[in-house]
């Protein structure tokens, strides 16, 4: 059996699911894009092929292979996109939790349900409930606390990049009442990428045991920033920009308190990768700008299921 464990995003990573592109679907068409980055790309002709985004999840799994991580993949299905593992599911403590995510992606689930039969079925939680709304990109585990991004606009209902709503943050409260749970409500747009946190993780991210990425506009309530500043200490946060979120900064991967997985494109990655060097990381560098078109990149291709 899978011993699950995941107390925070930087301990040292035992197991992980990634993603795979091997199959993924064909090219989507306008009315099926998900969110604006796809859309935008699917408009200008520059989705990424399914070759291209291979390489790029090999290159990721390379890095794990280095670092002796196990990896579990999902089981491939034809015409399925399959890259973003981090939505249908994520593990707090001790408990494997499915997430309820868009009708669209249902298929996904059984192709790691190998991996759910290695899990003690105590441990298994199945969000049914169709009137609470929760993706893993959106909960952020840290110790005793967990920050779940969320969106509290009247409009909810209407906008397909709101992933997690105010039951989901409630589901979880009330599963870890020892535990600090903090919401925060997200900036939301379904046409331009560069105004849209999709997750939480597109706007802020802790790495190594006291700092964060942070993405100051992805916040619809500045006192909620404020509470990462406060949190955090201003020292310890690298703050990016618009043009940062775009290009995922926030959206790295942590192996250990010391080793990040990043972006390679000097254009994109090439400050933030220097400034985690500065302050003592090892950053592992790897191509990712083909995945990072349809709005997801690292932590989204990841499901951590083990971490010391």
């Amino acid at each position: 059996m899978l011993q699950l464990n995941v107390k925070n995003e930087t301990s040292r990573l035992r197991a992980v699911i990634l993603g795979t592109a091997e199959q993924n679907e064909p090219t989507p068409t306008l009315e099926q894009a998900y969110d604006p980055k796809s859309y935008e790309h699917i408009k200008n002709g520059t989705y990424p092929s399914n070759e291209a985004m291979v390489a790029e999840m090999e290159a990721f799994l390379n890095v794990f292979q280095k670092y002796d991580v196990t990896v579990y993949r999902p089981e491939v299905i034809a015409h399925v996109n399959q890259i973003f593992a981090r939505d249908i599911g994520f593990v707090i403590d001790d408990v494997f939790f499915q997430a309820n995510i868009l009708p669209d992606r249902d298929k996904e689930f059984p192709a790691i349900q190998y991996v759910i039969d290695q899990i003690d079925p105590k441990k298994f939680v199945h969000i049914k409930d169709q009137d609470i709304h929760i993706e893993g990109g959106d909960v952020i585990v840290w110790n005793d606390h967990i920050f779940i991004g969320t969106y509290n606009g009247p409009d909810y209902s209407a906008i397909k990049t709101a992933r997690t709503n105010r039951a989901g943050v409630d589901f979880i409260k009330a599963y870890f009442p020892n535990k600090t749970v903090v919401a925060f409500d997200l900036v939301k747009s379904t046409t331009e990428a560069r105004d849209n946190a999709l997750h939480l993780d597109c706007c802020f991210q802790p790495i190594g045991t006291d700092k964060a990425i942070v993405y100051k506009n992805g916040f619809r309530n500045e006192a909620e920033y404020q509470y990462l500043l406060d949190f955090f200490g201003a020292d310890n946060i690298y703050h990016i920009d618009r043009e940062g979120m775009y290009n995922m900064n926030s959206n790295v991967f942590s192996i250990s308190p010391e080793v990040i997985v990043s972006g390679n494109n000097p254009s994109e990655f090439g400050k933030l990768n220097q400034w985690l060097r500065d302050h003592g990381f090892t950053v592992e560098e790897i191509p990712y700008s083909e995945i990072s078109k349809q709005e997801g990149l690292l932590r989204c291709s990841t499901l951590p299921l083990i971490r010391d």
